[in-house]
């Protein structure tokens, strides 16, 4: 089965691995200059890096869809600088799954592919006129964490950030200016609150809690004021840096879930 997956960050990158291990070939689709924080398990920093491994899987940067066909032949995770899916009718994919999160459908319609997914709020799931996929996946941490939704949306976008170690927005960092992100720590680095993390064009970026960096933008990427620059993860276990996380995991298997569901549809 081939699967393209719109989005390279960690929510995608956390289904690209559970989808890979079970044996479907990928390509991901994502920005010029991803903006993904938790790039320690972002596939996307193959589109800086020319490669990169998540868990033992690998990716490699690809010029066309074309490389991208071989590539993923070789067993390989193909990734594409294609923010507007146009390489997908080209690839011809068995499945499009759009893990773009931008919380609002942003173009993946229900005839991209025989099967295609939603994760995330803005997506609508069934056969009537407004649906725009087959299934969607519910992204909200909680009791419904991962489940699939055949008919209906998932939960709307709360603008909140889930609860983590009992902290919600404040494990979030955000860029305190407009210009370019230049990093002081690293990803796996242990904080206490009010350390120095970063500087945008002179202003600082302090640590807002206590535990290890999660999350942080790479060196020179344009930044917004309280654009999300990082993530502290209170709970401190700096493994947990350069692993796929349990909300990956979770949104991972929902997608897993629909493809089966619907994989009668690709016989013959």
């Amino acid at each position: 089965m081939l699967v393209v997956i719109r989005g390279a960050g960690d929510i995608a990158s956390g289904i690209a691995v559970r989808l890979r291990r079970a044996g479907a070939d990928i390509v991901m689709l994502d920005i010029p200059v991803p903006t993904a924080v938790r790039r320690a398990v972002c596939f996307s920093e193959a589109i800086r890096l020319g490669e990169m491994d998540v868990e033992g899987i690998h990716a490699v940067r690809c010029k066309n869809a074309t490389v991208a066909a071989d590539t993923v032949a070789s067993g390989t995770i193909a990734v594409l600088v294609d923010p507007e899916g146009s390489s997908i009718r080209e690839l011809s994919p068995n499945a499009v799954v759009d893990a773009i999160l931008a919380k609002r459908n942003v173009g993946t319609t229900r005839d991209m592919a025989p099967i295609v997914i939603g994760v995330g709020p803005g997506f609508h799931a069934g056969t009537d006129s407004s649906a725009d996929c087959h299934a969607a996946v519910e992204t909200k941490r909680g009791h419904y964490l991962g489940r699939v939704i055949y008919d209906g949306s998932p939960i709307p976008n709360t603008g909140v950030p889930g609860n983590i170690g009992g902290f919600s927005t404040e494990r979030v960092l955000r860029a305190p200016t407009t210009g370019t992100f230049e990093p002081v720590r690293r990803i796996g680095d242990v904080v206490k609150k009010g350390d120095l993390v970063a500087t945008v064009n002179g202003a600082m970026l302090y640590a807002t809690i206590d535990g290890v960096l999660r999350g942080l933008l790479q060196e020179g990427v344009p930044v917004t004021r309280g654009m999300k620059s990082g993530d502290i993860d209170p709970r401190c276990k700096v493994a947990h840096c350069f692993s796929c996380s349990d909300k990956a995991r979770a949104v991972g298997g929902g997608v897993l879930e629909a493809l089966l569901h619907f994989s009668g549809r690709l016989e013959g």
